[in-house]
């Protein structure tokens, strides 16, 4: 057993996956994560990761659920680890798969938490659009919500990305995935105004394709903006449990509710299965039985 090797093992994955599957510095830093606490899980036992045995990752999968570690984490947590030893049997480093007759948790299908379009136009009008700062999250709060982006995707805009002219923004999702999504009148009116009268005093005269910079004038972190969302919520008089994905959820609740198709919500979202997508289903269903009372003849 040498820690320092597997951990050198783990780098040797992360790299390949890296280069093969184009993912983002996000999801490596989770496989990271995951994998060196599994290595250091191991080495308390003095084992090492080409060592492992269907049983030794049965006891550490009963070491996550008795910590309170949630099934959908820790199938997360088994994906990865499937994918490392396919990596190791493909490497030659093994012959035999550990994971393989290793089943998935069962997961329940938790319906993702919602605004009303209500609270949406309260968070949206609660920035002081006459600071710098205050028109900056307003725009992002515009964007965010009209786009469905990702919060990473929204910090990681550049001005390159944005067509106003087209009214469209150019997003780059997982995976280095690109798609167009459209603005919106609304949300194209809150930017154009925004590069106007702010954008150029955040950045305090630094030459930069940030488009919605930091105070510092840098580009602005998914922490930071994310704070500013709990933020402008407590001034909105939201007090819902908030996560990064809310905005992204109203989105595609809102958009089903008014009639959108789901493979239109699909592509916008950048998500590659429908089956992501389906779950919003469940959650604009109140809008289907008033379409189904309204129009069937015996409803």
């Amino acid at each position: 057993m040498d820690p320092a090797a597997d951990l050198q093992i783990i780098d040797q994955y992360l790299d390949a996956m890296w280069m093969e599957k184009g993912l983002s510095s996000n999801s490596i830093e989770s496989y990271r994560r995951d994998l060196t606490q599994f290595a250091q899980w191991l080495t308390l036992r003095r084992i090492g990761l080409l060592q492992v045995s269907a049983a030794l990752i049965q006891a550490h999968l009963a070491d996550r659920i008795a910590q309170g570690i949630s099934a959908r984490s820790t199938a997360r947590f088994l994906s990865c680890l499937r994918g490392f030893y396919r990596y190791l049997i493909r490497e030659n480093r093994l012959d035999d798969d550990p994971t393989a007759r290793i089943s998935n948790p069962k997961l329940g299908k938790p319906l993702p938490k919602s605004l009303t379009e209500e609270d949406v136009e309260a968070l949206l009008a609660a920035p002081d659009v006459e600071s710098p700062i205050g028109l900056r999250d307003r725009t992002m709060l515009e964007v965010l919500y009209a786009c469905g982006l990702r919060v990473s995707e929204l910090v990681g805009l550049t001005l390159s990305q944005v067509n106003l002219r087209q009214g469209v923004v150019r997003v780059f999702g997982k995976g280095s995935k690109e798609r167009l999504v459209p603005l919106g009148e609304e949300a194209s009116e809150w930017l154009g105004r925004y590069m106007r009268e702010s954008r150029q005093q955040l950045l305090k005269g630094a030459g930069s394709d940030v488009l919605f910079p930091s105070s510092r004038g840098v580009m602005m972190t998914r922490q930071t903006f994310w704070h500013r969302i709990k933020y402008w919520a407590q001034v909105a008089g939201i007090d819902k449990p908030l996560s990064p994905h809310t905005l992204r959820h109203a989105f595609a609740t809102h958009l089903l509710n008014h009639g959108a198709d789901l493979r239109v919500v699909q592509l916008l979202l950048g998500h590659s299965d429908l089956s992501t997508t389906q779950i919003y289903t469940h959650v604009a269903s109140t809008r289907m039985k008033a379409l189904h009372a309204a129009h069937h003849p015996r409803g």
